[in-house]
């Protein structure tokens, strides 16, 4: 007689044929349950007879050895967090690379949640696991996978910041503005594909098919992407802003009926800050479509207005004047000198005109009118220097016939009951 090895058992066939129900295969079980049974075993092995007594099922060194499990792991994420804060971030922060320590913290506190939840897990593999019901020793592994993918998700999110800031420091460093606009949306775009492969891994983890979700994601993109012909447009419309590059962020621009500063360029709209603190959110594809008046690209800034002086200005200091004015704009060192133009232009209702044009070298807003103020005050001394005025509007009458005889002579006109005195 053939004596089957341990662990095998041998069928006959006529018992086979007397089996109604086919007898279902033992579960494998996973890396993380073998790992947990390796670890009970190696820890058993080594176990006094001393405490080998039982409560509520489970054996005293179980209690004791999960207790020092998640009291190890503690201590290690303390140890941890203590070198890194007093030792590795202080010596990284003294070398000649700048974001060696902002690696060394994106790294640090994952890392001691790491380190508590390897002690967790011998907690479990110790006391729960190998007495708990194959349901509930599946939730807590599930459970305890999916704290590490998010765990996991944690450090590539800062991990993704430290790479966003360096990107940053670089592009500062080019005389281009296209750079410092790509940064963010390439700093979203990672985060949003470091998400979507943590979810799909959490999917595959909960038992899920991933490769069935995905064609079914593909079946389904056509009419995702039917509903959302704005968004799509809207992205498109953001990235012909970026390849175009009518703005960049900070420049003053005037989009259809909307004036302020450019205040952030994103995937799905454009925000701009306008001059009375409001901020205006434009879909990309209205601005893509917009006429774009970029105030900020202009090489200077236009000043036009009309001077009017009195009446009683003559020729020959009318004639002055304009060269008093024309000297002021030439020794304004923020007046572009070719641009200037003072013309003696007209006889106006109440004023004789001086028309008055050039432009400022600084564009903005604050600048300019710094520069406008200047030359206006000068030009007000200019006028009074010579003795002249400015003119207001006035309004002059002439009165004809008896009523101006009698004004002239000093009566009052005659009523209907004779003369008045």
């Amino acid at each position: 007689m053939v004596v089957p090895p341990i662990g095998l058992w041998f069928v006959s066939a006529m018992a086979q044929s007397e089996t109604t129900q086919p007898v279902a295969p033992a579960p494998t079980p996973d890396s993380w349950e073998l790992a947990g049974r390796r670890l009970f075993e190696a820890v058993g092995a080594y176990a006094p007879e001393a405490l080998r007594g039982r409560f509520l099922g489970i054996e005293y060194w179980q209690y004791i050895a999960a207790f020092l499990c998640i009291l190890l792991g503690l201590v290690a994420r303390k140890v941890s967090d203590f070198v890194f804060e007093h030792y590795l971030l202080p010596t990284a922060r003294k070398t000649r690379f700048k974001f060696d320590h902002l690696i060394l913290e994106a790294i640090y506190k994952p890392l001691g949640v790491a380190l508590l939840l390897v002690g967790v897990f011998g907690a479990l593999a110790l006391i729960g696991l190998q007495v708990a019901t194959p349901e509930v020793r599946a939730a807590a592994i599930l459970t305890l996978k999916v704290a590490v993918a998010a765990d996991f998700l944690w450090l590539l999110l800062r991990g993704v910041d430290v790479l966003s800031l360096y990107l940053l420091s670089a592009a500062a460093r080019t005389d281009s503005k296209l750079d410092d606009q790509l940064v963010p949306l390439i700093k979203k775009s990672l985060k949003a594909f470091v998400g979507v492969l943590v979810f799909i891994a959490i999917l595959q983890t909960l038992g899920y098919s991933v490769g069935s979700l995905l064609a079914g994601l593909g079946i389904g993109g056509l009419a995702v992407a039917m509903a959302a012909q704005d968004t799509l447009s809207n992205l498109f419309g953001g990235i012909v802003i970026f390849t175009d590059r009518p703005f960049r962020v900070g420049e003053w621009v005037q989009v259809d009926q909307i004036e302020g500063a450019v205040e952030q360029i994103g995937f799905r709209s454009t925000r701009i800050r306008t001059f009375a603190g409001t901020l205006v959110t434009l879909p990309n594809s209205m601005v893509a479509k917009s006429v774009i008046d970029n105030k900020a690209a202009m090489p200077a800034r236009r000043v036009r207005m009309t001077v009017g002086v009195t009446y009683e200005t003559t020729a020959d200091q009318m004639e002055e004047l304009v060269k008093g004015f024309k000297a002021i704009l030439a020794a304004e060192d923020q007046v572009v000198p070719e641009t200037s133009l003072v013309r003696f232009v007209g006889f106006g209702a109440s004023s004789l005109d001086i028309l008055v044009m050039y432009f400022t070298k600084p564009t903005s807003y604050d600048l300019h009118t710094e520069v406008v103020e200047r030359v206006n005050l000068a030009l007000m001394r200019a006028v009074k220097a010579r003795g002249l005025s400015m003119a207001f509007p006035t309004t002059t009458v002439y009165f004809e016939g008896d009523i101006a005889k009698a004004m002239a002579g000093g009566h009052r006109p005659a009523g209907p009951n004779g003369p008045e005195a």
